[in-house]
């Protein structure tokens, strides 16, 4: 694994200056990354299952400590006085309003979207280092791969046909059901622009990290980086989600 510094002096690198990271080093990684997933998702059900005002709370927590990490990548990224004044105004905007759709989301459609996000995330992992072939924006972020992305399509399909699979069990009580042609095309649509959605989240975060000239978003989870590198994904598909039940009202 190597990673390009995008700005001269920083951290001792000059622009376009690379570093290798030892695969040992990346593994020794792995227990904590796993211990911080498992007390990430430990608290995350915990909102959940106790409901409000614990559920909007831990929303609102998670959207200011994302939006705080972002307001320090614009200010690393840029000196401009008005660039730096209408880059938080409209991350205050992104973040913000992401914040709000997903605490107006009930419950069940809360599960959906997370876990939409982290079937992409899965799949397209799965699909970039067993297909690899070429990157869809290197400069931006090299590892994403047009390999990963189909994944993340795969995912975000298989998920919804699971959603929806176990929705209609609960409402109907039946005990076996299909998807009909039709419905397939309409889940593979979906999964389509939730994984698109996701992976521009990826991207645009990517992007500022990379103006910005750090590596993560900041340290404040061990072995993951910072709460913006959990939620780049996750915001665009709230919004997503926000648009999809307005349109349905």
């Amino acid at each position: 694994m190597r990673w390009t510094s995008s700005r001269a002096g920083r951290d001792g690198l000059a622009e376009g200056e690379s570093v290798a990271v030892p695969l040992a080093t990346k593994a020794s990684d792995l227990p904590m990354r796993v211990l911080s997933a498992a007390v990430m998702m430990a608290i995350a059900i915990a909102a959940v299952v106790a409901g409000d005002p614990w559920l909007d709370g831990f929303i609102a927590f998670v959207a200011l400590a994302t939006f705080v990490e972002f307001v320090r990548l614009v200010l690393k990224a840029t000196a401009k006085l008005l660039f730096r004044i209408l880059s938080i105004l409209l991350g205050a905007v992104y973040v913000g309003l992401a914040g709000y759709v997903l605490a107006q989301l009930p419950v069940p459609m809360i599960i959906g979207v997370i876990g939409s996000v982290i079937f992409v995330d899965s799949f397209a992992y799965a699909f970039g280092r067993t297909l690899g072939g070429p990157k869809i924006a290197p400069k931006i972020s090299p590892s994403k791969t047009w390999a990963g992305l189909l994944g993340g399509v795969v995912g975000a399909s298989v998920w919804l046909g699971i959603f929806v699979y176990v929705a209609a069990r609960q409402v109907s009580g039946a005990s076996t059901m299909g998807f009909e042609a039709g419905e397939v095309g309409t889940l593979v649509l979906m999964g389509a622009a939730i994984a698109v959605a996701a992976q521009s989240g990826d991207f645009f975060e990517s992007w500022l990290k990379r103006k910005a000239g750090v590596k993560d978003s900041s340290n404040l989870i061990p072995g993951h980086g910072g709460f913006f590198d959990r939620t780049d994904g996750i915001i665009p598909v709230v919004l997503l989600a926000g648009l999809f039940l307005n349109a349905m009202r």
